[in-house]
This record gives C-alpha cells, structure tokens and sequence, in this order.
C-alpha cells in the first residue's frame, strides 16, 4: 500500500476541542536503514508492526505496510528498538472531510505538536484548519524515525 500525507507544524490548541478521539502511542523503530524502516507501536490495547520504504523526492508518498500484533509481543519488540522510544498523544479530526492526525509528543520533544493529513493522490485539494501551519512535508527532521535519534 501506498502512503501519501502531508505533514504541516501546528499553531494554536484549537484542534483539541475538535477532536473526535484521543489516543496515546508509543512507538520504537527495530530499524532506521534510510531505505526502510520498522517500526513497533502500541497504541492504547493494540499493537502493530509497520514497514515503511523510502519516501517519494517530494515526500508525500511511501510504501507502508502495517499489521495488528498481540499487545504483549508488540510490548516485548518495544524492549528491542533502538533508542528512543516516542510517546505521544494523537488527537483525530475530521475537516471538511479529511482527517487530520495532531500529535502531541512527550518527553524529549515535549512542545512539538505535528498534523498529518492522509490523501488518496498527491493532488488531493483540501481546506487546512486555522491551527494548521507550516508545511514541513519531506523534512526529514519531523520524521518520527528522525526524532527517535533523540536522547
């Protein structure tokens, strides 16, 4: 399957009294080879496995794969990743119909709030929030398997 999104920084809170869901997530890479990417997630009472390959030049699309895994094995893979593990809070909201995932990271990157919306082509139009900001789609450094590098 092909993953194609734009990811943007965001401005204000607002998006917080419009979400229709709430989650918290944590997520470990087992690889970070530039070429593809593992990655383990828990979020709330599941877990998952993910493969990601390597971005598009202009960073809006990616081979993804992604399967549902016992909470307890997700639990255990979490033990192996490479430092350091994500956590963060994901707020859901739909607009103008497109959902636009807000996460709210914790720990090290405390402060950074980032919004993904998913699109079906690179051509999509739609019609960005009020919170929404700059557009930081293909910048490496607001990769999740990027900010993992941090201590």
């Amino acid at each position: 399957m092909i993953e194609i999104e734009r990811k943007f920084l965001v401005n204000a809170y607002d998006y917080r009294k419009e979400a229709h869901r709430k989650t918290k997530i944590i997520q470990g890479y087992l690889t970070k080879d530039p070429k593809r990417t593992v990655r383990v997630r828990i979020r709330e009472d599941q877990g998952f496995l993910t493969i990601k390959g390597l971005s598009s030049e202009d960073g809006l699309s990616r081979f993804e794969w992604e399967k549902e895994i016992p909470l307890n094995e997700a639990q255990e893979l979490i033990t192996l990743c490479l430092p350091t593990v994500i956590e963060k809070t994901r707020y859901e909201v739909t607009y103008k119909g497109f959902l636009f995932e807000v996460d709210e990271f914790e720990g090290t990157h405390s402060g950074l709030v980032l919004v993904e919306v998913e699109l079906n082509t690179p051509k999509d139009i739609f019609e960005k929030p009020n919170w929404v900001d700059k557009e930081v789609t293909g910048d490496e450094k607001y990769y999740n398997s990027f900010l993992s590098n941090s201590k």
